[in-house]
């Protein structure tokens, strides 16, 4: 029994690529009756459904359940509708070509999904496909396979083994047998991301059967039929050649796109205990295990790394060509952890290695192999994520291309009133049925222009062109009209307003619980621990003999003046073991093995580096175990955000004015980080020392001071962020950076002006019991981020300049909101309706994560905006494929699905895409008007000739579209931007009073004027009415038809020149020499035919010379006073204050959803005059009870959210913008409590109980390395 009308399932319910689905079963009456009207309809109904493939299947199927499906049809979250048919294999993957009643042999419905790969099996977890039926039930879309689940009578999107998987599933995993490989082949399908190249023949089918093309089809036959072979034939080859180069372009793209995606190579794959054997890539299957090859490669698929280490560059992904180093998968066996972790791809980022990314090398252990476990293959991959991103985006919902569609309907209306008129007019006439049917359907295609597609391009294929000329490549050239209509844009903040690198401004040391002064000359930084720090304390790597990493630590350890080394394959196979970095000052020379045992001075400098707890964001910090040459001990040094770091120290070794000194430095815009150390007990050996968990080792640290780098605002980041808001456009900053930092850029660079204030907005998370138990609610609190005095300071500074201060400290005015990521998560979760205020005036959002910076774009649209994003193409991807318009300062392929790319890498390329958006969204406007008018006018002078039985001869109509349309409209679109972007943007909807307004109020004109002379024609005394000549066929020539085509042709070029507007947003039209000079010739021409035609040319063109050359003045004169009424009209009415802004605003106030919501957010806030409730205190206490509360709070989701790079950069990898590291949390909430002055950590007053076993370990062991 079908189901009920309305009612729908849905795919991945709750989830953002959430699709209603619906099951269909064929009907053979229905199909019979469709191919029976298919038929009598020549095929025109079919063509119907090809254009609309999922009304094809509601007229030919039943609605049946999913269980009985045969077909799907699913639509998603953008109204997009796909149909896929569905499939039946066998396990092996063979298809099934027979199938009962319910879908599957003997109707079984056993359920399939991704929890049935795994059970435990002895206390362990064993990768098994069990208890499945012989065939399983899936279709395909949108590249990704959906799996029917009987149980849950549902589809379900097939996917990884890493589903409910725990840690140690994948260290117990073993080799698959060749059956597995084969079954499991089946499930998944090949490992193999693969673009199409689209044949000729069916790109050529596809192009031709366009709604486009076949109206093309249409109007052609007709033109031919009618004898109308020039202008025909012309738009037969204009089409050929627009078709021919359409296919290249889509072939080149397609093909570029394969080269870049489509890989294969050679991969080592565990197919016995310990046999390996090379196999190809495509080949893998969830479960195999691989060997990554010791001189890296590209990842095939997205494995998760179970031993050794692997150097990674996954720019492919992040944008950023940082090395990252990938650690093993930690082991719960190893640990003695008592819970089951369960394996999160987000949470445990750093240590898989992602498809597409570049592992440059790895480090192992002498006679091992480094393995790792393959869990997802093709489309399921990381970049096979990436690649669906880009072959199915968001689609443009842009309001003048939905206008467009909405004006030709109105068009086609009048062509079908004039199509009636016709059919009337010519049967009353008595004309015969073939001329009735050709005249009527020529003119549906007069009314409606074939060429108005082709026509509103060129405006964006000038734009693009000149965009390229500045060095900004665009990739979707519909994104550039959007462009135009952009009033808000949101920026990423490092490399994107400030430089990309760093300069070492400073270190501030810390002894005895006390600053010391800062060195700003780091040659005069003593030897002792804080030297040591800043040169072990890092991630970075040789690569071909270049110093590689994190430019923050690239900067901080070349400022120590130290050098680093690794070992060589050689030292790793020696001692079987993983050799040590070392790194020592270049005073110092590495010592010779002779000499290690010698007590050497020099050789007591150099340090190994022995152990690496890698950069957390949710931790906020790294560190390193080393050990100096001839010490009985290990050392840990900590470095990271120093509220972080300061927790995890003793209270005493912080100094009292912590707060104070942090923020004078963050408040002026530097990033600072902290470094602290702790010698570990003598009895740590290095076999325990591998095995140890940082949270064991990372307390009770001695707190060594701050580290203080400057990261300077690029020279044109204020003068762009200042010229964009002196043009309307609201300038939002998005960052991962801290909050101190990014309140400080934001002042410098014009985001705030000096006399606003900004109030933070503090969401605080609600607060539970050891039991679950809600003890406090969520809230929300306002505060100041400067003092009474800063802003009694800063709104002097602001007078000094000349600049009026508009509000007061403490009063209601125009104030700016600061969000950080932690408050935005508790925003969205608890208070939605806020959100939406937070949103209208918050200008600064810090510790912001990927997935946030895409959320407040998302928010930005729904309320009415029209959204740019720019960043540096690293962590910015989502909000950049998110926004209206995104342009990415980065090459990388991450960005690859960015409309826009600037090889300059600063901000100036945002008001150059705005100004030429706005030229071409305005030429877009002007063409579509004008091509409109044009119709128009050529059907009203049809219509007027009809009247008397007379029509437009094929060389006059010749004469009107090609040279005088065609032309004019090519050259219209070459007026390049204005110079300047105007406080208002133009127009987006052709809905709008104004350019209603100027379509009926300039038609209104054309119309009199062509019935004017029409009927002044008849009054001369040499007139001779037309008479039909039932001898001569198509002989038009007469004085009504010389009128109507003298008056019409000046027309087409006063509507050119009307709708070629210049400034604000194009050049004036004389700087537009190719159209000055079109129209001076195509005037120039007109004016000859109208004036002193010869004989010949009176002939061609079957004009009726008028005898009276006075007369022909007439024609001339009417024209100049045509031109200025349209101009006068255009100019000074329609494109008036009154219309375009006065009266539009009336009209929405009447129009539900006319106008956007942040207008009717910002009023209701301007009343409410009490809200918010601002509070003034000190920031730094404001930050320690957010911080208070996040810690205070039990594991929540929320926490995940705060994914800061280590240098505080949107520019860190995938390791840098995982969330919270399973099985490890920061300090307990029991450990660390706040004080006034520092803090307070129980957990090192309470002594190392943790008994250390002894260890028989080799000389090499002990020695660990190292030339001892």
């Amino acid at each position: 029994m079908a189901p009920p009308m309305g009612s729908s399932d849905y795919l991945n319910k709750g989830e953002d690529d959430q699709m209603e689905i619906k099951g269909y079963r064929r009907n053979m009456l229905k199909s019979a009756v469709t191919w029976f009207f298919i038929l009598i309809t020549v095929g025109l109904l079919r063509l119907f459904f090809y254009w609309l493939p999922h009304l094809m299947i509601k007229v030919m199927y039943d609605r049946c359940d999913l269980a009985d499906a045969v077909v799907v049809v699913l639509k998603d979250e953008y109204d997009q509708w796909f149909v896929s048919k569905v499939q039946m294999v066998t396990k092996d993957g063979q298809p099934v070509k027979g199938s009962s009643r319910r879908g599957q042999p003997n109707g079984s419905r056993t359920p399939l999904s991704s929890d049935m790969f795994a059970r435990y099996r002895n206390g362990g977890i064993t990768l098994t496909l069990i208890g499945l039926s012989d065939v399983i039930r899936f279709f395909i879309t949108k590249k990704v396979k959906y799996i029917w689940d009987g149980e849950n009578a549902t589809f379900l999107k097939l996917r990884g083994i890493e589903d409910n998987a725990t840690c140690g599933f994948f260290h117990d995993t073993t080799f698959l047998s060749y059956d597995e490989v084969s079954t499991r082949r089946g499930m998944y399908g090949f490992n193999s991301i693969q673009i199409h190249v689209t044949p000729i023949v069916k790109l050529l089918f596809k192009e031709v059967l366009s709604p486009f093309y076949i109206f093309q089809i249409f109007s052609c036959s007709l033109w031919f039929a009618d004898e109308y072979y020039y202008y025909a034939g012309c738009i037969v080859f204009i089409s050929i050649v627009s078709i021919i180069a359409t296919i290249y372009q889509t072939r080149k793209m397609q093909r570029a796109l394969r080269n870049t995606i489509q890989s294969s190579t050679t991969v080592s794959v565990c197919r016995g205990k310990e046999e390996f054997h090379d196999v190809s890539s495509e080949d893998l299957v969830p479960g195999d295990i691989i060997d990554i090859p010791r001189g890296g490669c590209i990842m095939q698929c997205d494995a998760v790394l179970v031993t050794g280490n692997c150097i990674v560059n996954e720019s492919m992904l992040t944008g950023e060509s940082v090395p990252v180093t990938k650690t093993p998968l930690p082991n719960p066996k190893l640990t003695h952890e008592e819970s089951v972790v369960h394996f999160n791809v987000k949470d445990h980022a750093r240590h898989v290695l992602f498809c597409g990314t570049h592992v440059i090398q790895t480090r192992y252990y002498g006679g091992q192999k480094v393995k790792a476990v393959v869990f997802r293959t093709g489309f399921s991959t990381a970049k096979g994520e990436l690649v669906r991103s880009i072959l199915y985006p968001k689609p443009v919902d842009f309001r003048f291309n939905k206008d467009t569609y909405k004006f030709v309907g109105i068009l086609a209306g009048i062509a079908l009133m004039g199509f009636i008129y016709t059919i009337v007019l010519m049967t009353r006439r008595g004309d015969s049925v073939g001329d009735i049917i050709k005249r009527s359907l020529d003119l549906i295609t007069i009314a409606v222009p074939p060429a108005l597609p082709a026509a509103l391009t060129v405006g964006i294929v000038f734009a693009q062109r000149r965009m390229k000329q500045a060095k900004i490549y665009c990739i979707s050239p519909r994104s550039i009209n959007v462009c135009g209509s952009l009033n808000t844009v949101c920026f990423d903040k490092t490399g994107t307003l400030t430089e990309d690198g760093l300069d070492m401004h400073g270190v501030v040391p810390a002894r005895d619980g006390k600053f010391d002064t800062e060195i700003k000359n780091m040659n005069l930084v003593p030897r002792g621990n804080f030297m040591v720090g800043m040169a072990t304390c890092h991630s970075l790597t040789i690569i071909d003999g270049v110093l590689s990493g994190d430019p923050l630590e690239l900067i901080m350890f070349e400022s120590t003046g130290w050098e680093l080394t690794e070992p060589g394959h050689e030292e790793t196979s020696r001692f079987d073991m993983l050799c040590p970095t070392i790194v020592y000052p270049k005073s110092s020379r590495l010592s010779p093995p002779d000499e290690l045992s010698s007590g050497n001075k020099t050789a007591s400098q150099e340090i190994g580096i022995v152990r690496q707890f890698t950069f957390s964001s949710s931790l906020q910090r790294m560190s390193v175990v080393i050990r100096q040459l001839g010490s009985d001990h290990f050392d840990i040094y900590t470095k990271g955000a120093p509220e972080m770091i300061a927790s995890l120290c003793v209270t005493d070794t912080v100094p009292d004015d912590f707060h104070e000194m942090l923020n004078g430095y963050t408040k002026h815009g530097y990033r600072v980080l902290a470094l602290a150390c702790k010698s570990l007990p003598r009895k740590l050996k290095y076999p325990k020392l591998q095995r140890i968990q940082r949270e064991q080792v990372e307390r009770g640290l001695t707190f060594l001071g701050l580290i203080v780098m400057e990261n300077r605002l690029k020279p044109q980041t204020t003068p762009i962020i200042l010229q964009l808001i002196s043009s309307n456009i609201r300038p939002i900053m998005v960052t991962g950076d801290n909050m101190l930092t990014a309140l400080s850029v934001a002042r410098e660079c014009g985001f705030v002006k000096s006399s606003e204030p900004i109030v933070l907005v503090q969401a605080f998370p609600v607060q539970t019991d050891q039991y679950g138990n809600e003890t406090a609610a969520p809230f929300v609190e306002y505060v100041y981020t400067d003092t009474q005095q800063e802003m009694d300071i800063l709104t002097k500074e602001s007078n000094e300049n000349g600049i009026q201060a508009d509000v007061e400290y403490g009063q209601k005015g125009h104030y700016h909101f600061a969000v950080t990521g932690k408050s935005w998560s508790v925003l969205r979760q608890y208070y939605p309706d806020l959100i939406q205020k937070i949103v209208v005036r918050g200008t600064i959002f810090a510790r912001m994560a990927p997935d946030q910076k895409a959320q407040l774009v998302e928010y930005l649209q729904d309320l009415g905006y029209y959204v740019g994003m720019c960043g540096d193409g690293a962590n910015d991807c989502g909000a950049l494929k998110t926004a209206h318009a995104g342009i990415s300062l980065s090459e990388a392929e991450a960005s690859v699905a960015s409309p826009f790319t600037s090889k300059t890498p600063d901000i100036s390329c945002v008001p150059t895409t705005i100004r030429e958006g706005r030229a071409a969204l305005v030429t877009s406007f002007g063409i579509f008007k004008y091509m409109a008018c044009y119709s128009l006018t050529q059907f009203t002078s049809v219509l007027i000739l009809y009247w008397v039985g007379v029509n437009v001869t094929d060389f006059q109509f010749l004469y009107i579209d090609l040279f005088l349309l065609t032309t004019l409209s090519i050259t219209f679109g070459f007026t390049a931007a204005y110079r300047k972007v105007h406080p208002h943007p133009p127009l987006v909807s052709l809905l709008s009073l104004s350019p209603v307004f100027s379509l009926i109020l300039q038609m209104a004109i054309m119309v009199a004027v062509q019935v004017f002379f029409y009927f002044y024609i008849q009054q001369a005394t040499w007139f001779v009415p037309w008479k039909d000549d039932p001898e001569e066929d198509y002989d038009y020539q007469s004085f009504e038809n010389t009128a109507v085509f003298y008056s019409s042709s000046y027309q087409y070029i006063i509507l050119a020149i009307v709708f070629a507007k210049g400034k604000p947003y194009r050049k004036a039209i004389f700087s537009n020499i190719l159209f000055l000079a079109n129209l001076l010739i195509c005037f120039g021409v007109t004016v000859w035919l109208n004036i002193y035609p010869t004989e010949g040319v009176a002939e061609f063109f079957e004009i009726e010379i008028i005898p009276s050359i006075p007369y022909r003045f007439i024609f001339l004169g009417g024209a100049f006073i045509n031109l200025l009424l349209c101009l006068l009209l255009e100019t000074f009415v329609l494109d008036s204050r009154f219309v375009t802004v006065t009266l539009q605003n009336k009209v929405d106030r009447y129009l539900p959803g006319a106008r956007p919501g942040y207008e009717a957010l910002e009023e209701e806030m301007q009343r409410d005059a009490s809200w918010p409730q601002v509070k003034s205190e000190d920031l730094a206490g404001t930050f320690k009870r957010l911080d208070s509360a996040f810690q205070a709070m039990s594991k929540s989701s929320l926490e995940a959210h705060d994914n800061i790079s280590l240098s505080g950069s949107e520019t860190g990898s995938i390791t840098s913008t995982g969330a919270t590291e399973i099985a490890s949390s920061a300090v307990s909430t029991k450990d660390v409590q706040l004080h006034s002055k520092g803090y307070s950590n129980k957990a090192f007053e309470t002594d190392e109980k943790q008994s250390h076993s002894n260890e028989n370990s080799s000389t090499a062991n002990e020695y660990i390395g190292m030339r001892l």
